[in-house]
């Protein structure tokens, strides 16, 4: 089985434009930019046949080419990352068994989360697309709730069913629980993984696919299969010491530079 991932970047961002060149730095004090971090994290996957930067923009081409990463331009009419990895996938011949979506701003998904992944999707005799979900201890939970009552949409959380099956995606903090828990205590939210595993033929379906209600509210890309009836299997993942999150607004710049500097991440 040969596995692509392709990290989806567009510089037009409408919450924070420009976020894949914003600088990062590491506990040895080098920055980098996000797309080069997430890059990084990409090439680390064990067993991956190759990995593209699918983009739209000359600038975030530019910069990617200067430290070494394959690029594949894209349209701008692509309105999220699985339309944009669709566009990649064909045109790079459409010769993979799975396609990954590792979101560029996520330079602190570690490599075995990919890894299982991939080996759930190739697992699953009904899914046609795959995504990994994290269980929030107290203070993960807390760091969500803070978000939002501060009005800042920060991660996405998840819900399934007991065959893993998902039920729901959301910006809110779903299920509700009015339980403190204490910072390392495991609580029922799960933590969306901003990366995607899919089937060729359900991404090269998708674009075609009509934009709901519910993706147009959320803006989240996943729920596209959901409303078309398409199987989603979340995969279970575990941190194993390390801290995750995505650059979702500026304030996370120094959420991840402080996590990256207690991991003792360079």
């Amino acid at each position: 089985m040969r596995s692509l991932i392709v990290i989806p970047a567009r510089y037009a961002s409408s919450r924070y434009p420009g976020k894949p060149l914003v600088k990062l730095r590491g506990a040895g004090g080098q920055a980098r930019p996000l797309i080069q971090r997430s890059w990084e994290a990409a090439c680390s996957v064990a067993g991956v046949a190759r990995v593209v930067i699918a983009t739209d923009d000359d600038r975030i081409r530019q910069a990617c080419r200067d430290f070494g990463a394959d690029v594949v331009m894209t349209s701008s009419a692509c309105r999220n990352g699985t339309e944009r990895c669709a566009e990649a996938h064909e045109a790079l011949g459409n010769g993979f068994d799975i396609v990954v979506n590792l979101q560029g701003d996520a330079p602190l998904t570690p490599p075995w989360f990919i890894e299982e992944l991939i080996a759930g999707l190739l697992r699953s005799e009904t899914a046609q697309m795959a995504t990994p979900v994290l269980r929030c201890d107290g203070a993960a939970l807390a760091g969500f709730l803070a978000d939002r009552r501060a009005g800042r949409v920060g991660g996405t959380t998840a819900v399934f069913d007991r065959n893993m099956q998902a039920l729901f995606f959301s910006k809110e903090v779903i299920p509700f629980t009015a339980t403190a828990y204490p910072a390392d205590a495991p609580t029922p939210v799960f933590h969306h993984v901003g990366v995607y595993a899919y089937r060729p033929e359900a991404l090269a379906a998708y674009p075609g696919w009509e934009r709901g209600p519910l993706e147009r509210l959320e803006g989240l890309e996943q729920l596209r299969f959901l409303e078309h009836g398409r199987p989603v299997l979340c995969v279970e993942v575990e941190a194993r010491g390390r801290q995750f999150w995505e650059l979702n607004n500026p304030e996370d710049v120094e959420r991840l530079e402080r996590m990256m500097q207690d991991m003792g991440l360079d």
